[in-house]
């Protein structure tokens, strides 16, 4: 089944905080960042995870990382770990984690995600994330399941299922993907696609130029996570954030950066949870 994503298919799942909400009914996203000259990526996907609307959000960092990224953080929260042991203790009261922006192609990357996958946490999986298991997909599928999400541009794709998608397109090799993985793939692009293992299939059409800037795909990982967090459905969170990626840069235009999109994201939603259900 194959879908056009727009908000009539997911707005009514957007999360709705009460009056007795608090920041971690809200849900805890925590972000993993690479090392001292890579912290940037996990800076974007963190920001955009507050935006969306999580109500924690902490990024876990290696030693030598701490110092770079604690004059930049603010609201979102700061802990070092020292080893993939650390990493999952400090990961257990987190609802939903992002790695792989800047996160390093290399086995600590590998041992890290292993971590992540004890602890229960939805996970969404992106650039060196995907990329370290080139040659190796049956171990990444191992771990995953429909929580979580993996969100490759063309090139990450190719290297975890080489010539599938010129031998399928787009939309059947994530289709086949997502059931290699057993969890949702957005495969980023003009036309992103977004597939879930029992088939399901959302394309979402007119992607903003103005995306193609360094540091857009850390946003939505972000994005993504931060609606994890909060309990939405993973094939329904990775819809949304894709759409409201795509307006968000759509509206903004010109001279789009990465870091311009979280604080663009507040309007955007709203104005989804205001409108009524015919009209999402």
């Amino acid at each position: 089944m194959t879908e056009t994503n727009g908000p009539a298919l997911w707005a009514s799942a957007l999360p709705r905080p009460t009056a007795e909400t608090h920041k971690h009914s809200r849900g805890r996203l925590g972000v993993v960042s690479g090392p001292p000259l890579r912290t940037g990526a996990a800076r974007l996907a963190a920001r955009a995870g507050l935006r969306i609307g999580a109500g924690l959000v902490k990024v876990f960092c290696p030693p030598d990382a701490a110092m770079v990224l604690a004059p930049a953080l603010e609201a979102v929260m700061l802990d070092v770990f020292n080893d993939p042991l650390d990493l999952e203790r400090l990961s257990e009261p987190m609802d939903a984690v992002v790695i792989g922006p800047a996160a390093g192609v290399d086995e600590a990357t590998v041992l890290n995600i292993a971590a992540l996958e004890r602890t229960g946490a939805a996970l969404v999986l992106d650039a060196d994330a995907l990329t370290v298991f080139q040659g190796r997909v049956d171990q990444l599928a191992l771990g995953l399941d429909r929580d979580d999400v993996a969100t490759p541009h063309a090139g990450e794709f190719e290297r975890l299922f080489p010539g599938l998608l010129a031998q399928k397109g787009r939309e059947d090799a994530a289709r086949q993907a997502a059931d290699v993985l057993g969890c949702i793939v957005v495969l980023k692009g003009d036309r992103t696609v977004i597939a879930a293992p029992d088939g399901r299939v959302r394309i979402n059409d007119g992607a903003a130029p103005w995306l193609a800037t360094a540091g857009s795909g850390d946003v939505l990982a972000g994005m993504i996570g931060g609606l994890l967090a909060q309990s939405m459905d993973s094939f329904e969170a990775a819809s949304a954030a894709v759409w409201l990626h795509a307006e968000a840069a759509r509206r903004f235009g010109p001279g789009l950066i990465a870091e311009d999109l979280p604080d663009r994201l507040p309007p955007l939603i709203a104005q989804r949870l205001d409108a009524a259900p015919g009209d999402a």
